[in-house]
């Protein structure tokens, strides 16, 4: 009887919760910057001693945040965290047999990529049949700036957010979580003709090139002998949610680089379909 009682009032309890939740990501929470305790007891029908004491637990945990200026809530970071990480799991689950199609068609090692602040994350990888081949980097992060995927998941940003987000990251070194499956050195500075962004100015033409051909390449920019070409996911909004990036050895791939950057691309296009994405919606 007790238990049964406990269920009862927590399942109880977690539906008022999740009701502020509610409350908090709907428009009237959006549209004024936030909703007060007054407001979410009155939406709710419960008394503001209650909507404070569970606007302190979900603060807590970063369910919710307040805003001190208004004395108001929003919602908080967690939610935001889980609702990417969820976004990320449903959408390698869908692309997964796509990267292996990709891999079997080009012979080359593909990867689904997304963007981490100032830096790639690789979050699924196929790699290619053959034995000689970049490999996979899952879990692994780069620097944006200095790959083809970093400067596609930029491929949608005005020039004044890139050049704050430049102000801001341009200048990281590669970040690889200390990974030990490169085959390949990676290039801190390199310096060969084939370099493609080394500024500001360099990365914003890179960007209006890949919003012409709907793809980016990379010759040597960031591992030595590898070169890759990236093209970007859209979801149904027509905003870039991920890339897809195939990359493989020099010796191999060279002559059909830019071949390359159209297959990749074409294959993003497909995906993004998937996705609900049509040219009108960009």
């Amino acid at each position: 009887m007790s238990t049964t009682t406990n269920t009862r009032r927590n399942s109880s309890g977690l539906a008022r919760d999740l009701e502020i939740l509610e409350l908090l990501a709907g428009e009237d929470a959006q549209g004024e910057a936030g909703l007060g305790v007054t407001a979410i007891a009155t939406a709710t029908g419960r008394d503001k001693g209650a909507i404070s004491r569970a606007l302190a637990t979900l603060g807590h945990f970063g369910f919710v945040e307040r805003i001190e200026e208004s004395r108001t809530y929003r919602l908080g970071p967690r939610i935001f965290a889980m609702a990417s990480r969820s976004a990320e799991t449903a959408l390698t689950q869908r692309i997964r047999p796509a990267l292996r199609q990709i891999a079997l068609a080009t012979g080359e090692t593909s990867h689904l990529c997304v963007l981490r602040g100032g830096n790639v994350l690789t979050i699924a990888s196929e790699l290619s049949p053959h034995q000689i081949r970049t490999n996979g980097w899952e879990g692994v992060t780069t620097s944006a700036w200095r790959t083809p995927s970093g400067r596609v998941l930029l491929s949608d940003w005005d020039a004044a957010s890139i050049t704050r987000w430049y102000g801001e990251h341009g200048t990281d070194a590669p970040v690889l979580d200390d990974d030990p499956r490169a085959m390949y050195p990676i290039l801190d500075e390199p310096t060969h003709e084939r370099v493609l962004v080394r500024d500001l100015e360099s990365l914003l033409a890179q960007v209006t090139l890949i919003r012409q051909q709907g793809f980016a390449l990379s010759d040597e920019e960031l591992e030595s002998g590898v070169v890759a070409a990236s093209a970007p996911i859209r979801d149904f909004t027509g905003h870039v949610i991920a890339a897809i990036n195939v990359s493989g050895p020099r010796s191999r791939m060279a002559s059909r680089l830019h071949q390359l950057g159209v297959y990749v691309a074409e294959s993003a296009d497909r995906l993004s379909t998937h996705l609900g994405f049509t040219p009108s919606a960009n």
